[in-house]
């Protein structure tokens, strides 16, 4: 009869446990309606081939910039940012694993020993006491503890946790693309403040000569102190800028550094030059993004986690079973205690359903919904985000690409205006102040067109970075922890 009823309980657990789970189940809420078919803004960089341009991994090898790779490579071998994330990741992983421990079995060991005295003026409900007793008490109980799954509230914990290990493993490439983007901006962004400090240098090397030019004229008394006076103040105003701009590589040059794990004072970046290649950026279609930036993916396996949390909070609702078996060896002498007359044993089953417990289970309930509509909030939020940050990068493009053209034919009238004023010049058609303002021009002129070709080539990494950079959200589906016989054996 007692194996009987054992067969019978073990059925009813496996079917119970193969119950459907409380809760409701996970479907991806729709990302915000009406989606765009098509983004805004056209522009002749866009190939018609799409996004196996894009290197997976190693986005930033379409630039073909070797001291790129270098700061890359460096950055995502000692950033700590990335350390610490990878940390996060781990840590999800753990927590995956310490919910799925609750399929199995608990079993556990806890010998003790004690000496006690027991009084001599004990009760004894009518009996004789004679006198005080001491007594030695030695224990060896094994203990296994067992809860079934009755109602789903471990399926529906596992599935929290795997989903917010997904969403731990997005987070990782989530700062990887960041750090990476960061590292490329600041980069090109030095590249241009070289370009600027070599216009700055050539341009004090010119004005050096003009400036050497005026102090002959006037020794000669051909040329006015008021000419020499104002050669000299735009030179000294070009070399503070030069200076100022060798301040301001430093910063860029620092921030390199932090972002490579590398100490400031030990770091350094070769001068870097502005390359005319532009890389060509596949952008799809605007519901591509959805599946290519890791931001999204975070923001959505948390919607699965929130989603299951409802479940674990409905199961409260339920009746839980516990069962529980003992056995070991109990005896007042060690030497006997490993015998059969000293054994032990006990098995039980306890079955708890909550009555009342003052709104606690409803409020919890009412608490984990809460939650799962702010992520998905949270998740149309940012999918806005990555619309809007896709659009002004092809807008930004578009915009320094026209610059660019432009600035190039500015650059070219002003270098062809000062040579006309210094002709004049020299032969006492015009004042020296046409010189200084056509210099002034030309000066501006270059660092502008140098600031716009720096600002394309931000603008292109900060595209690459809104497009994912190259990621594939699919990866995530084999970021999971999975119950294992292995596993249950586990300490």
């Amino acid at each position: 009869m007692r194996r009987i009823c054992a067969a019978a309980l073990a059925a009813l657990t496996i079917l119970l446990s193969a119950c459907h789970p409380v809760g409701p189940d996970y479907h991806t809420p729709p990302a915000p309606q009406p989606q765009p078919a098509a983004w805004h803004t056209e522009g002749p960089w866009r190939p018609g081939d799409p996004k196996d341009q894009i290197p997976k991994g190693a986005w930033w090898q379409i630039f073909q910039d070797p001291e790129l790779d270098r700061l890359e490579t460096s950055v995502l071998a000692a950033n700590q940012d990335l350390v610490s994330a990878r940390a996060r990741l781990q840590q999800a992983r753990a927590l995956a694993s310490v919910a799925i421990s609750n399929f199995y079995p608990q079993a556990g060991v806890s010998p003790s020993y004690q000496r006690f005295r027991l009084s001599g003026n004990r009760p004894s409900l009518g009996g004789v006491v004679d006198g005080p007793i001491t007594q030695n008490a030695w224990n060896l109980p094994f203990v296994l503890s067992y809860e079934p799954d009755l109602f789903g509230r471990t399926r529906r914990s596992v599935e929290a946790a795997n989903a917010s290990y997904q969403a731990a493993g997005a987070d990782l490439e989530n700062v990887k693309l960041v750090l990476t983007a960061e590292t490329a901006a600041d980069y090109f962004t030095l590249c241009e403040v070289d370009a600027e400090i070599r216009i700055l240098d050539d341009t004090v090397a010119s004005m050096e000569k003009a400036t050497a030019l005026v102090q002959n004229r006037h020794d000669g008394g051909v040329a006015s102190g008021l000419d020499l006076a104002q050669e000299q103040a735009l030179l000294q105003a070009t070399r503070t800028q030069a200076t100022l701009e060798r301040q301001l590589r430093d910063n860029y040059e620092h921030a390199l550094a932090v972002l490579g794990g590398a100490p400031a004072p030990d770091f350094r970046v070769a001068a870097g030059s502005l390359q005319k290649y532009l890389p060509a950026i596949p952008t799809g279609v605007p519901s591509d993004v959805l599946e290519r930036r890791p931001d999204i993916a975070r923001e959505e396996r948390l919607m699965a986690a929130a989603n299951a949390q409802i479940g674990v909070a409905r199961s409260a609702y339920y009746p839980s079973l516990q069962l529980a078996a003992t056995a070991g060896f109990e005896s007042t002498g060690i030497g006997n205690l490993i015998s059969l007359p000293s054994s032990l044993w006990a098995i039980g089953a306890t079955l708890a359903q909550p009555l009342i417990s003052g709104g606690r289970i409803r409020a919890g309930v009412d608490y984990a919904k809460a939650g799962y509509q702010d992520s998905v909030a949270q998740y149309r939020q940012t999918v806005l985000v990555a619309f809007q940050e896709v659009e002004d990068g092809l807008a930004g493009l578009q915009v320094f690409a026209t610059a660019a053209e432009s600035q190039s034919a500015a650059v070219a009238d002003s270098q062809r205006a000062l040579n006309i004023a210094l002709n004049r010049y020299t032969g006492g058609l015009v004042t020296y102040l046409d010189v200084v303002t056509a210099q002034q021009s030309l000066l501006s002129n270059q660092r502008q067109a140098a600031q716009i070709q720096g600002g394309q080539l931000v603008a292109s990494v900060m595209l690459v970075k809104a497009l994912g950079g190259g990621w594939d959200g699919h990866s995530l589906a084999s970021v999971s922890v999975k119950p294992s016989l292995k596993t249950a054996f586990l300490p």
